[in-house]
């Protein structure tokens, strides 16, 4: 937790992005490590977390984490959160929590709360178009037993 901490002191004082770093370990080595650099990088999806799961499938060679913790200092957003889920990372410890990053201007409530509402109540419009089209595109994909499964 402590590198995880440091990172993110490093990539805000660096002035990369907030104070948010990440730290992947499996059976006690770590495997990737990340720090917020959305400011860097001009990329809004460039958190911590994410930079570390990057980094951890890299390494790994491996789009998997399965047996791996996650350690960060602020609690997930909901985009990070949802990574940490398809990377099937098994734990998560963080240090501040989302209304500590709200109070320091990180407010990540509208978008937990956007997710709750059903599609059509969302602020950002979502309206399906070729759906037959992108669906075929789907089952052949499905169909494919060849296909690598994740």
């Amino acid at each position: 937790m402590r590198r995880a901490i440091d990172l993110g002191r490093r990539g805000a004082d660096s002035g990369h992005g907030g104070p948010f770093g990440a730290v992947i370990v499996k059976q006690g080595q770590i495997v990737g490590e990340g720090w917020n650099q959305v400011i860097a990088s001009n990329d809004p999806t460039a958190h911590g977390e994410i930079e570390a799961i990057r980094d951890a499938c890299r390494r790994t060679g491996s789009f998997d984490l399965e047996g791996c913790d996650l350690y960060t200092s602020g609690e997930p957003c909901s985009m990070c959160l949802s990574a940490i889920y398809w990377a099937r990372i098994e734990r998560v410890f963080y240090g501040f929590s989302i209304q500590a990053a709200a109070e320091a201007g990180f407010d990540d409530r509208f978008i937990f709360e956007q997710l709750d509402l059903p599609r059509e109540k969302r602020e950002i419009p979502a309206t399906q178009v070729l759906g037959d089209e992108a669906a075929a595109v789907l089952r052949a994909f499905a169909a494919d037993p060849d296909r690598v499964r994740y």
